[in-house]
């Protein structure tokens, strides 16, 4: 692999990063219209028994509205979801993300961590950068 294969591979992968992170800020704090432009149009969310599984950006927004109006996430929630040891394996187009993950309530007073778990994503270059193509929510 040359030099600038390899620069390439280390952009991807810190446009990766930056991409899973930027998703767990905005479904904290920011606009849904900003949370599903990093999604790719065909996008599956699958939260598994707790939250179920959304397809597509109108169908993501949905959901994301639900959990807004439950008080699970979004502005004046105060809860936080926390990344932490993202493994990232790229191949070509693709890149598939395996994160711990941490979500804490009650981030106003004394944060508690009320769920634990994993989410298994797969993400896709397009013209327009990353997206996250699927992800897969499992608690630990």
């Amino acid at each position: 692999m040359g030099l600038e294969d390899q620069l390439q591979r280390v952009a991807d992968d810190l446009e990766v990063r930056n991409l899973v992170a930027r998703i767990a800020q905005l479904s904290d704090e920011g606009t849904l219209d900003d949370y599903v432009r990093l999604f790719t149009e065909d996008a599956v969310w699958d939260g598994g028994t707790a939250f179920g599984v959304r397809k597509g950006h109108a169908d993501i927004v949905v959901g994301a509205k639900e959990r807004r109006a439950a008080g699970t996430s979004g502005p004046g929630s105060h809860n936080r979801h926390v990344i932490t040891t993202s493994a990232v394996r790229l191949e070509g187009s693709t890149a598939h993300v395996r994160s711990y993950f941490l979500f804490y309530v009650e981030c106003d007073k004394t944060p508690v961590v009320r769920v634990v778990g994993v989410y298994q994503d797969e993400l896709r270059r397009t013209p327009s950068g990353w997206k996250l193509a699927r992800r897969q929510i499992e608690r630990a």
